[in-house]
This record gives structure tokens, sequence and C-alpha cells, in this order.
């Protein structure tokens, strides 16, 4: 009917107008700092967000406290699509298959999180949901190493596991990524190199093992 400002919402109930132009606004504000995001900055200005958005600087901060909080959302939202960047690898078959597939994948997705990894090392006080996020991160990269080479860890007594599984960690993380990254490698090197440190950590333990005399030895 004329003068009716609400829309139906796909669940069926009425959707009101402005409601909606809201909620449009503050995920244009959202993707604009993942546009900043995407060009290496890692300071968000309100002007420049605003004008990435194609708003006002008051719009910006109707719709958020401070910048603190619109980074807060902005980050959460691109660690919740880091699960896309992630296809499936093998977890069977030759060694080097194995590492060539995790370490592509690894130094793609590590390159593309560094803005964001930079942006939550300079929020002063990360939120519950971005740590928890993070956190997820972490767990699943861990799993993932675990799965893609269970034919090494899983015949080695459990503290030696746990030791080679932490190592194959610390180096194919973003902390490590992001050393050699500042250290002048740009990315395929450091991709050449996270791959020559994950072989070097899998053949050392294959050499620790042979060195062990069988259980029954005397």
């Amino acid at each position: 009917m004329p003068g009716n400002s609400a829309a139906t919402g796909g669940s069926g109930r009425p959707v009101d107008g402005r409601t909606e132009r809201g909620r449009q606004t503050r995920e244009r504000i959202i993707d604009a700092v993942l546009a900043l995001l995407e060009e290496g900055e890692t300071r968000f200005a309100a002007d420049r967000i605003a004008e990435r958005a194609g708003v006002s600087r008051r719009l910006v901060f109707h719709h958020f406290a401070d910048i603190a909080q619109l980074a807060d959302a902005a980050i959460a939202r691109r660690l919740g699509q880091l699960a896309a960047q992630a296809r499936p690898l093998p977890m069977q078959g030759a060694r080097a298959v194995r590492v060539a597939a995790l370490v592509e994948q690894r130094a793609r997705i590590l390159e593309w999180i560094t803005p964001t990894r930079l942006a939550i090392a300079r929020l002063d006080d990360p939120s519950d949901r971005i740590q928890e996020l993070t956190r997820q991160m972490l767990d699943l990269a861990r799993l993932r190493l675990a799965e893609v080479f269970a034919a090494e860890l899983d015949r080695l007594p459990e503290q030696r596991r746990t030791d080679l599984l932490n190592g194959l960690d610390a180096v194919t993380t973003w902390s490590a990524w992001h050393h050699w990254r500042t250290a002048g490698l740009d990315p395929e090197q450091a991709r050449r190199t996270m791959a020559a440190t994950v072989h070097a950590l899998l053949s050392s333990a294959d050499q620790s093992d042979a060195a062990d005399p069988p259980p029954d030895s005397p």
C-alpha cells in the first residue's frame, strides 16, 4: 500500500525500511574497513572509512560507539571468513605431496590474514569474540597438522609426538610467517623456507626414531 514503509523479509515478517537501511549502512561501513585491510591498512581513520563507505563521519559514529568497536566488528567478520580459504588437504600418500599442499595453503592464507593480525595486535583490548575466534583459528591449524602428518606423528612415543607437533605448529602459523616476511623474504621465499623447515623437522624425527633400539632390546 502507498505510504507503507515496511517490506516483507525472507521470514515473512515485516521489515521496517528504516531498520533495513540502517543495517545496510552498517554493513557498508564494515565492508569499508575490510577493503582498507585488503589494501594493507591496519590503522583506521574515521574520515577515511566514511569516504570509502560513502557515508558521513557522523553516520559512522551513529552505528559504532568508536573506531575500536568498528574494528572489532570488521576483524571478527574477517576471521569468520578464514574457513572459506581452506581446501581439504591430502592426509595420505607421499610426504612431499602432503608438505607441498599444506605449505601452499598456509602461505596463501597467512599472507591474506596478515593485515588483520596486525590490526588485532594494535587493539588495546581485543574483545572476547576476537580472542575466541583467534584461538579457534590456531586450534584448527594445529588439528590440520595432526591429520596431514598422522603417518609420521602416530608412530612416535607420546612425548616425542607432542614435541614434533609443537615444532610443526610453530613454523606454520602466522608468527613465523610474519617473522620471515619482516626479515625481508618475499612470499615465495617465505613459502620455500616454511617447506624446508617442515621437511627438516619430519626428517629429524625419522632419524631419531631409527636410532632408538627396539622396545624388547636388552
